[in-house]
């Protein structure tokens, strides 16, 4: 029989780095709330598959640690001004040609207002189960 848990054993701390990471991605949309239901499965995957991720690369963006040096106790950081993945991708020298232009009419293509509104949507219908 496998028992299920929710970190590794004998490692207490395990929880706070995954969090950090799934801050963004996962508790923004979701909440703290367990899900148990196997039915939810296709359904979160739809919408991190589509319309998320899309929204993410195309249109969210970040800033990029450029370096970090220790000056005596304290770090000092430099970022990058803040882009989307995309635009990283496009700045890029080591993608083709054909990939650049793939993704510049796969942006054209999109709106961002229609984005949030579809994950609104699915959102719905993914807490009608909970």
């Amino acid at each position: 029989m496998v028992q299920f848990t929710r970190s590794r054993p004998y490692h207490k701390d395990d929880n706070a780095h995954v969090e950090q990471k799934n801050w963004i991605h996962v508790r923004q949309l979701f909440g703290y709330d367990r899900f148990g239901n196997k039915a939810l499965v296709p359904l979160i995957n739809n919408l991190y598959g589509n319309e998320y991720s899309l929204l993410q690369n195309y249109f969210c963006p970040s800033m990029k640690l450029i370096s970090k040096e220790r000056v005596n106790s304290k770090y000092r950081k430099k970022y990058d001004l803040p882009q989307t993945p995309y635009q990283r991708l496009l700045s890029c020298n080591d993608i083709s040609a054909e990939t650049k232009q793939s993704l510049i009419s796969t942006y054209k293509q999109l709106n961002p207002f229609v984005l949030r509104k579809n994950i609104e949507i699915k959102l719905k219908s993914i807490f009608r189960y909970v």
